[in-house]
């Protein structure tokens, strides 16, 4: 029973950590191909750069290769030299391993790097449809305000030439409707700007793309799966490994040396008595060396790089400060949001029980057409509203989705 329940757990953590992966993967649908290859080529470098870090404690092959001719004695003389040489620590005092663990966390520190980037440019594209949607929806709700101010022109027509009202009513309703219909030349060009924006940094188009939904978040989880913080702590480890390998640089290492040497001549000639010789040899050597450094700025170097790790341990702690306060601040905004969202609620019932007692009145012959048009709109316009928050609240989730991401 208790291996069933346990199985049952691993299964919905497993579930729970699918489904925020595939939120991820969604997301970074977003941008361009062209994007996404531009990040590839960055984690392919950053691999590249942690192997030639890795590695460099590796010591090359010298290999050197000399032909000569001369002519001292009036006799043409020839000289061919190879060698091969090898000159390899085998033991640094611990900077081998401390080289290899800093070129592996310098590789996690690149990535994450390249991590907040691509996020960056993901919120920037999802924020972007997110608003042309949202200027779709206020184009929407201008519409419904220019029919409302138009039944509210003709209705101040009919009063005007009713002489019920004198002129100046009538020029403030022709003036509000042409405020209302600049309004909404306003909203489409900012909303053509947000599409151009848009269309330079994703392949989707945005007339069929539908904006991403994004679940609230709690702190913890906020906290726990922060790219942001992730590259602190790599840092530390970076900076931590990067100090040892400081430090061991003046401590006494061992390395092995060996050579392969062959060399070959032709009439071979000392002085001018004639005689020359000609010959090839070859030969091997090998041995040890033991070395330390004495530099007068070791203890200066050393403290240094002991300082950047410091460092960075407060860094982090600073940078989780200054999320917790983002955190905190996106919950409030979202807060505001739902309150507006209830606000909304509250206005789109009580319009539509005005509706449904003027539709009654007006089938009774008591109220006109106009009455039941401007409340339809204003019962349409509380429903827009609700849809606006709703964005709101996205685009302040976004925030946060930024710098999360649940890595398997």
């Amino acid at each position: 029973m208790k291996a069933l329940t346990l199985l049952t757990l691993l299964s919905l953590l497993y579930s729970i950590s699918l489904l925020a992966e595939e939120k991820n993967e969604k997301l970074e649908a977003y941008i361009s191909d062209i994007k996404k290859k531009q990040y590839n080529y960055d984690y392919q470098k950053n691999e590249s750069d942690s192997s030639k870090l890795r590695d460099s404690w590796i010591a090359p092959l010298n290999l050197n290769y000399s032909y000569s001719v001369s002519e001292p004695y009036n006799n043409e003389q020839k000289s061919e030299n190879a060698a091969i040489k090898m000159d390899q620590t085998i033991f640094q005092s611990g900077g081998i391993y401390y080289g290899i663990k800093y070129a592996e966390f310098s590789k996690k520190y690149a990535d994450y790097s390249v991590d907040i980037a691509k996020r960056k440019l993901v919120k920037e594209a999802v924020s972007l449809l997110m608003q042309i949607k949202q200027m779709s929806l206020k184009v929407q709700r201008q519409e419904l305000q220019i029919q409302n101010s138009e039944i509210n022109l003709k209705l101040k027509k009919e009063q005007y030439l009713s002489g019920q009202l004198d002129s100046g009513f009538l020029d403030n309703a022709v003036i509000e409707r042409n405020i209302v219909i600049q309004a909404l030349y306003d909203i489409e060009t900012n909303r053509e700007r947000l599409v151009s924006k848009f269309q330079a940094i994703s392949d989707i188009s945005y007339k069929t793309a539908e904006i991403p939904y994004l679940p609230m978040l709690n702190e913890e989880e906020f906290l726990k799966n922060n790219i942001v913080l992730k590259m602190s702590q790599s840092e530390i480890e970076k900076n931590r490994y990067n100090k040892d390998v400081t430090t061991t640089k003046y401590l006494p290492r061992l390395s092995v040396l060996a050579g392969y040497n062959w060399d070959k001549t032709e009439n071979q000639q000392f002085g001018n008595t004639g005689a020359s010789f000609s010959g090839d040899t070859d030969y091997y050597n090998y041995g040890i060396r033991a070395s330390m450094p004495l530099d007068i700025n070791t203890f200066v170097d050393i403290e240094s790089s002991r300082i950047e790790y410091l460092k960075s341990q407060i860094n982090i702690k600073d940078k989780e400060r200054e999320l917790k306060a983002l955190f905190e601040q996106v919950m409030q905004n979202i807060k505001n949001f739902d309150k507006k969202k209830t606000l909304s609620i509250e206005n789109r019932d009580i319009y539509s029980k005005l509706l449904d007692d003027t539709q009654r009145l007006f089938d009774a012959g008591y109220k006109t057409q106009y009455d039941v048009d401007l409340l339809t709109n204003s019962v349409k316009i509380s429903e827009i509203d609700l849809k606006v928050f709703e964005i709101d609240k996205q685009l302040e989730l976004l925030t946060l989705y930024e710098m999360y991401k649940n890595e398997i």
